[in-house]
């Protein structure tokens, strides 16, 4: 396996390559980006509300999930940093059809969350201007987006930086004002901690309360894998893509754990309401109890840069996946070009014009889950043929091998067979079936041209 693989990352540098630009810092910043999206601040309520403040409990599992996922991740993309990813990790080492199915499922997924997060932008933009219509911000989010994924993943970097910036930057205020006031510090009376065990308790819907909301929550950390899909385009991706999932993952966990421990201490439970009205978002009524003037405008802001910000990082990610699908001969070859600055400009057009397309395949939610489960199956025989004799030592280690694959494998099938019993969610299931048969029909009509990298 060790020729094999060598040879397979060394096909990586025929033809125009990619640019190697991002630093470790960008790294981190954008992997926040894509995570930290308007699920946060405005889809967190569905989560309190299934279980309640044990959604404590919840976010801490989908931690921990996380962690495994990006443990073998970090093992896979320094051996083979390469725009493709898991894609290409599940070629090399399960079956060109599980790379293949792997990329063209994230790739519809995320063009699908691309929309939903364009209109997302534009009915908050409707907000403010109530007058216009919603295409015409689809248009100008997708325009300007469009334009900054297309001139350099440079630019790229630094936008998503700063657009990461904002969200947490409003984040570490919601957590620091609201321990202020859990505390009581400059108030009167202190909030303290007893809505915590308050209005039926801490688990007012059982253990199963807590498991069924991490349907929910475990889609809050997606978008954390796209640190993997960026180390083809890392300047130094031994040493920067362990040091970006390392400080992501934590300020991830502490983003959201923060944030979950302060809205349920200070907002009942039970009072905080599902809606995607930005008003009715649980962080308005903290701001407001903080004392912040206009703070629904404050939120509005932080959820279109959000939305926004979550758009520019799919665009990365369904150009890099079209772009590594055309290098590995399952898509037309033109869309594995770049331009004179290394962007793959065909790939990211096709792909947004493949949003249209995207929208009458059903699949959001199902897809993401489907690429965690398998990159955890890779991983196991990623590291069982690495370890072969005369195979090169990994830089990077994940511990516990296999039993923390192993158990991350389980963990990501148990949430998937959940979503039958979640209200609203069995369809996802129902419509990621025929999407396999679909990829598996198309899969004995395209023959790979070339190596996946």
């Amino acid at each position: 396996m060790k020729g094999a693989a060598k040879a397979a990352t060394g096909a990586i540098e025929d033809g125009e390559q990619l640019s190697r630009q991002l630093s470790a810092g960008q790294l981190a910043m954008i992997a926040i980006g894509g995570a930290i999206g308007t699920g946060l601040f405005l889809g967190s309520s569905l989560a309190v509300h299934a279980a309640g403040p044990g959604v404590i409990v919840t976010y801490l599992l989908g931690a921990a999930i996380t962690l495994l996922l990006m443990g073998a991740l970090s093992e896979m993309a320094v051996a083979h940093p390469t725009a493709g990813s898991f894609g290409v990790y599940a070629e090399l080492y399960l079956h060109p059809w599980a790379g293949f199915a792997m990329r063209y499922t994230y790739w519809a997924a995320q063009c699908i969350a691309i929309g939903n997060e364009a209109i997302a932008c534009s009915i908050y933009c409707q907000w403010w201007f109530p007058g216009t219509p919603k295409w015409f911000w689809i248009v100008v989010f997708s325009l300007t987006l469009l334009g900054i994924n297309a001139s350099s993943v440079g630019n790229f970097g630094s936008f998503e930086y700063w657009f990461a910036m904002i969200k947490v930057v409003a984040i570490v205020l919601f957590i620091v004002f609201g321990m202020l006031l859990i505390f009581g510090f400059g108030v009167t009376t202190p909030t303290g901690f007893s809505n915590l065990t308050a209005n039926g308790g801490f688990l007012p819907n059982g253990w199963s309360g807590v498991w069924m909301a991490l349907v929910f929550v475990i889609f809050g950390y997606l978008g954390s894998e796209i640190v993997a899909v960026t180390a083809g385009e890392a300047r130094d991706p031994e040493t920067a893509v362990p040091r970006a999932m390392r400080g992501m993952v934590t300020r991830l966990i502490l983003f959201y754990l923060g944030s979950i421990v302060v809205l349920v201490s200070i907002v009942p439970w039970n009072r905080i309401q599902p809606g995607a009205d930005v008003t009715a978002s649980p962080f308005v009524r903290v701001f407001h109890l903080i004392g912040v003037p206009a703070a629904a405008h404050v939120i509005n802001f932080v959820v279109i840069t959000a939305a926004a910000s979550s758009m520019n990082c799919n665009l990365y990610l369904v150009s890099r996946m079209m772009f590594s699908l055309a290098r590995g001969g399952y898509a037309p070859e033109v869309f594995g070009r770049v331009s004179a600055r290394g962007t793959p400009v065909p790939a990211l057009i096709v792909s947004a014009a493949g949003l249209a397309v995207a929208v009458v395949v059903a699949l959001l939610y199902p897809d993401g889950a489907f690429v965690y489960l398998m990159i955890f199956v890779t991983h196991l025989r990623f590291r069982r043929k690495w370890q072969a004799p005369g195979a090169r030592r990994l830089p990077v280690r994940m511990i516990g091998y296999p039993f923390t694959s192993i158990l991350g494998a389980l963990a990501i099938a148990a949430i998937i067979a959940t979503t039958w019993w979640v209200p609203g969610m069995r369809v996802t299931v129902i419509a990621g079936l025929p999407w396999l048969m679909i990829l598996a029909i198309a899969y004995l009509f395209l023959k790979p041209r070339r190596s996946p990298l």
